[in-house]
């Protein structure tokens, strides 16, 4: 057998100076108001007033009649469930 004459060396660059980015999914969500959208009892977005989250709250009840639709209060821990009045 042959011995090898020379060895090459490989090094890697160091990766670009990019902040990482978080992983939002099931395991951390942005909360950014107080006040959660619950469409059948999953988060869907935030709201900085109760008026802005029960308007989006009656938006997709009146078009998804069938779900739960609910507006949660993170600070006082109230939840309220969003009825549309039959007329």
């Amino acid at each position: 057998m042959r011995a090898r004459d020379a060895t090459k060396t490989l090094t890697k660059k160091p990766p670009p100076e990019v902040p990482a980015q978080e992983l939002l999914g099931q395991r951390k969500r942005p909360e950014k108001g107080q006040f959660l959208l619950l469409v059948d009892r999953q988060i869907k977005t935030s709201y900085a007033s109760y008026e802005a989250a029960e308007e989006a709250g009656l938006v997709i009840k009146r078009g998804h009649p069938i779900v739960q639709v609910a507006v949660y209060d993170t600070v006082a821990g109230v939840n309220k469930v969003i009825e549309v009045l039959k007329s």
